[in-house]
C-alpha cells in the first residue's frame, strides 16, 4: 500500500483530564486520529470541580490573610481604635461572589481547553465510555426523548483517564447542604459558622486553611498525630504551628466514626465517645478510582485490590493496546503526573522517544498557608529503602534570610537532601509562600543529578528567597 494510502493511528481517550486532555492532544499533534470522550466537559474534575476552583479559592485566602498579616509589616487594613484594635472588621468575605468567580473561570479553562484540541482535529465526544475489548470503546450519548445512543469506536490504543472521586462513608453521607465532599463546596453562599473537617490530608488540611482564613470557625479531626502524615515531619509540624496560630482547633488522634445531621447543623461523633458540633461538615478521607463498569477486567486490563489501574513507567496496562493515566490508576495522584503519563502513553504507543517516568524526580506542593513544596527523596522514603545513613541533609530556616524578614515571612525553611558520597542533590522541602514557584530548582537538580557544589555555584539574586536554596547547598559543601 503506497503511504499516501495508509490508516492514520486510531487512539480513543476515555476521560478529558489533564491525563486525558495531554493524550489527545499529543496524539494529534503526531497525526493519529483521536477521538476524546468526556461526560462532563474538557478537563474533567481537575478542572471544573478539583483543582482549579479549588486552588483559586486557597489563593482567595491567601490574599485574605496577607491583608491580615500586612500589620507586621506597619500596613494597617483598618481603622484603629484607642488601643490599637480594630474598630471594624479587617476585611469582609463575599463567599458567593468568589465561588461564582472560580465557576466562572473553571468553565472558562474548560472551554480553552476544549478550543485547544478540536483546533488540533480532535473529535470530542460528550458521552459515558466503556471498553468494548481491547480495541474499541462503546460510547452512550443523550437521545432525543431521553433516550440513548449508542456509538462504538474503534481504535489502535486506548487510553482511560477516568479520574477519581471523593471517598465516601455511609456513616456519613454527604448531602450537599450540610455534609460535603471537597466537590461539593462550591454552593455555599455563605461563609460557614462552624466548619468540621474530617481528614488532616492534603485535601483536608488545604480547605480546613481556607475556610478558617476566610472567616470560619474551623475545627479539624486529623486521625494522626499531626497534619499532614504524608509530608516532611519538620513541613508539617510548621503548618500545624500555623493552623494552630490562626485560631484552627485541630483535635489530634481523633477519628471521626460518624457524622449526622441536626436541626441546626451536624454533629461528629468520634471513635471514643466525643462529639463535635458544628454548622457544616467536609468529609476530606480520600478518593476511590473511577474504574467500575468500564468493562476493564473483561478487557484484559489488570486492577489492583482498591480498584486502582496497574500501569508500568510508560503508563502501559496489562493489555498491549490499552493505557491509563491519571488517579484511575495505582501511580501518583497529581495533575502534573497525570498529565505526563498521557503524553508518555501516546508517545510510546506512536514509537516517539519516550523516557519512563521517574516517581522521585516528581515535584509536588500542599496549596496551604504557607505552602510546602517537594521533590525527590524525604526521610519517608529515605528511611523506608534503608539509604538514611547514607544521605546529608541540611535545612536553611527562612527567619535567617533577609528577603523573608523583609517581607515578613520567616516560620518556614529550605532543606536539601544529597547523597553523602557524591553531595548528588536526591530531594529537597521549601516551606515559604509560593513555594510552589520555588521548587523549581531543585527539581531541575534532583533530574539532572546535579550535586550541591553545582547549585550552590548558580547565582542567586541578593536578596531573594531562593538565596536559601544556594545558601543550603553551600552549607552541604564537603571536600
Amino acid at each position: 500500500m503506497s503511504k499516501a494510502y495508509e490508516r492514520k493511528h486510531r487512539i480513543a481517550v476515555i476521560g478529558g483530564g489533564p491525563g486525558g486532555y495531554e493524550a489527545a492532544l499529543a496524539g494529534a499533534q503526531l497525526g493519529a486520529e483521536v477521538t476524546l470522550i468526556e461526560r462532563a466537559g474538557v478537563g474533567g474534575s481537575a478542572v471544573l470541580t478539583d483543582v482549579v476552583p479549588s486552588k483559586s479559592l486557597i489563593a482567595t485566602a491567601g490574599a485574605a490573610q496577607a491583608v491580615r498579616d500586612s500589620n507586621m509589616l506597619g500596613v494597617q487594613a483598618f481603622l484603629p481604635g484607642g488601643d490599637g484594635k480594630p474598630v471594624r472588621p479587617e476585611i469582609a468575605v463575599n463567599l458567593a461572589a468568589i465561588n461564582k468567580r472560580l465557576l466562572t473561570m473553571a468553565g472558562a479553562q474548560s472551554f480553552d481547553m476544549l478550543t485547544s484540541l478540536e483546533g488540533t482535529g480532535v473529535r470530542v465526544v460528550q458521552g459515558e465510555g466503556r471498553l468494548d475489548g481491547p480495541n474499541a470503546v462503546l460510547v452512550s450519548t443523550a437521545a432525543g426523548e431521553g433516550g440513548t445512543d449508542f456509538d462504538r469506536i474503534e481504535a489502535d490504543t486506548v487510553v482511560v483517564a477516568t479520574g477519581a472521586s471523593p471517598r465516601e462513608l455511609d456513616s456519613a453521607k454527604p448531602d450537599g447542604e450540610r455534609i460535603f465532599t471537597w466537590k461539593q463546596l462550591y454552593d455555599l453562599t455563605a461563609v460557614p459558622e462552624h466548619l468540621i473537617v474530617v481528614g488532616s490530608g492534603v485535601t483536608g488540611a488545604e480547605f480546613a486553611n481556607a475556610y478558617r482564613t476566610l472567616g470560619a470557625k474551623v475545627t479539624l479531626v486529623s486521625s494522626r498525630e499531626q497534619v499532614l502524615p504524608g509530608e516532611d515531619p519538620d513541613a508539617a509540624a510548621v503548618i500545624e504551628r500555623e493552623f494552630k496560630r490562626i485560631g484552627m482547633n485541630v483535635m489530634s488522634k481523633s477519628r471521626a466514626d460518624s457524622v449526622e445531621r441536626t436541626e441546626h447543623g451536624v454533629l461528629v461523633t468520634l471513635s471514643d465517645g466525643r462529639t463535635v458540633e458544628g454548622s457544616h461538615c467536609l468529609m476530606a478521607v480520600g478518593s476511590t478510582p473511577n474504574t467500575e463498569g468500564l468493562g476493564l477486567a473483561e478487557a484484559g486490563v489488570d486492577l489492583t485490590e482498591s480498584g486502582h489501574i496497574r500501569v508500568n513507567k510508560v503508563a502501559r496496562t496489562t493489555m498491549p493496546s490499552i493505557y491509563a493515566a491519571g488517579d484511575c490508576t495505582d501511580f501518583f495522584p497529581l495533575a502534573s503526573v497525570a498529565s505526563m503519563q498521557g503524553r508518555t502513553a501516546i508517545m510510546h504507543a506512536l514509537g516517539d522517544f519516550v523516557r519512563p517516568i521517574d516517581l522521585r524526580n516528581v515535584a509536588a506542593n500542599v496549596f496551604t498557608y504557607p505552602e510546602i513544596a517537594t521533590v525527590g527523596w524525604n526521610e519517608h522514603s529515605l528511611a523506608d529503602n534503608k539509604d538514611i545513613a547514607k544521605a546529608i541533609a541540611h535545612t536553611i530556616p527562612l527567619n535567617s534570610n533577609p528577603r523573608a524578614k523583609m517581607m515578613g515571612f520567616t516560620d518556614g525553611f529550605v532543606k536539601l537532601f544529597a547523597w553523602k558520597a557524591s553531595g548528588t542533590v536526591v530531594g529537597g522541602v521549601i516551606v515559604a509562600h509560593r513555594a510552589s514557584e520555588l521548587i523549581f530548582p531543585l527539581a531541575l537538580a534532583v533530574e539532572h543529578r546535579l550535586t550541591v557544589d553545582q547549585v550552590a555555584s548558580a547565582f542567586a539574586v541578593y536578596p531573594s528567597l531562593t538565596g536559601a536554596i544556594t545558601d543550603a547547598a553551600r552549607a552541604m559543601h564537603t571536600r
